[in-house]
């Protein structure tokens, strides 16, 4: 047993998962700290798709781990079970070279995919009416998860394992000492560790300015709704709607989930370390939007109500990749943030390999591309000063 104290700073799946992967590897004391109950951000708020067909190796090769660890927790957690209904990425004519170009690094990878035609499409999945000239980039081990049971069952675990959860605890500061981390002070006093982990989201440059550590990481304001039960539940997979500049999935009890992007609006700056998500609102007309948008592919919608609105932010790097891994400058700071739209898809894995990085000084595969030092300072500070609506960052969807 590692005589080590982790403190874990967030308690979003990403603190989760990565608290529950220190615990597997019996890595000391593991102190998980959230202001709020655990999974009240973002995470609870998350779609929950996932699929491997990403467009960089890093991405690829991280994913392919996540589906496989999906699938385990499905068998580690109570009253969790992953929805491998598979993953449709829609394209229309325009966007599909770029995606298609790709198709090379899916094989390399052994990512396994399917090219499908509008016909295909309607004869797999009657529920469905893509438009003439899409095309279905489908990945058969894509599916979902339902947040509200993921989250608790993944807290629950992490403390049958030892983690120590506590929650309605705000991180005032992370204390330094000899240009080294070493803990953290709360309104309850300072906790002394070896090791911080800050998976903070869009709180993440509030909270690492003050130790002079600044990332070029936007929040974005995005939402999605739950229908009432349909007359009949959808045989389809979740769908990545790209030309549509959204999403949907089957949800609880015959119900339809879907999300849509409201592309010409800023991003949202978080300037106090209390804000809750619960602030932020979306335009009534959205609900509108995505009626004339995705009835027609999918004819069911027309018909049923609303039940649930969620808002909440996505955040995203300025590469839009994600960041993982230790800050170089500050011994003993590792850091998870800017997931895009994925970061419930790569929760499992995220934790996984920050878990690794602790724990055993290294990951089982390369993520140089993801590591926090690979942002020059002059331009993170230029990202940072600019005020960038949504359309205008990299597009990245689960």
């Amino acid at each position: 047993m590692v005589s080590t104290t982790t403190v874990i700073i967030g308690g979003g799946v990403t603190g989760l998962s990565t608290a529950y992967h220190l615990a597997r590897k019996g890595f000391g004391r593991i102190i998980l700290l959230e202001k709020g109950p655990v999974g009240d951000g973002s995470s609870s708020r998350a779609a929950a798709i996932i699929t491997g067909l990403l467009w960089s190796e890093t991405g690829v090769r991280a994913r392919k781990i996540s589906l496989q660890l999906f699938r385990e927790l499905s068998e580690d957690l109570d009253d969790y079970h992953f929805q491998s209904v598979g993953c449709l990425n829609l394209f229309d004519p325009a966007s599909w070279p770029e995606r298609a170009a790709l198709l090379p690094l899916y094989e390399r990878c052994g990512a396994p995919f399917e090219v499908l035609d509008v016909a295909e499409m309607r004869a797999r999945w009657p529920d469905l009416h893509p438009a003439d000239g899409y095309i279905g980039l489908y990945d058969p081990l894509g599916g979902y998860s339902e947040p509200d049971h993921y989250i608790p069952a993944l807290a629950r675990r992490c403390r049958e394992l030892g983690v120590e959860i506590r929650e309605q605890q705000q991180v005032q500061d992370i204390v330094l000492r000899g240009g080294s981390v070493a803990g953290v002070r709360t309104a309850a006093g300072t906790i002394a560790a070896d090791a911080v982990v800050s998976t903070v989201y869009a709180w993440t440059n509030l909270l690492l300015e003050r130790i002079n550590v600044r990332l070029p990481v936007k929040a974005f304001v995005h939402q999605r709704y739950v229908t009432q039960p349909l007359a009949a539940a959808l045989a389809i997979p979740a769908v990545n709607a790209n030309p549509l500049g959204g999403y949907l999935r089957p949800s609880n009890g015959g119900r339809l989930l879907v999300g849509i992007e409201s592309a010409d609006r800023a991003e949202h700056r978080v300037d106090a370390p209390d804000f809750h998500l619960s602030a932020l609102t979306a335009p009534a007309t959205l609900k509108d939007q995505i009626r004339v948008k995705f009835t027609p592919y999918v004819p069911a919608l027309g018909s049923v109500g609303w039940e649930i609105d969620k808002v909440g932010l996505l955040t995203f790097a300025m590469d839009g990749e994600p960041i993982i891994g230790p800050v170089t400058q500050l011994p003993g700071l590792f850091v998870g943030v800017a997931f895009h739209s994925g970061g419930f898809a790569y929760n499992p894995v995220s934790g996984l390999l920050l878990a690794e990085f602790l724990a055993d000084g290294r990951t089982r595969i390369d993520v140089s591309a993801f590591s926090p030092d690979r942002f020059d300072q002059l331009e993170t500070e230029r990202y940072l000063t600019e005020t960038v609506a949504q359309k205008n960052v990299v597009r990245r969807r689960h």
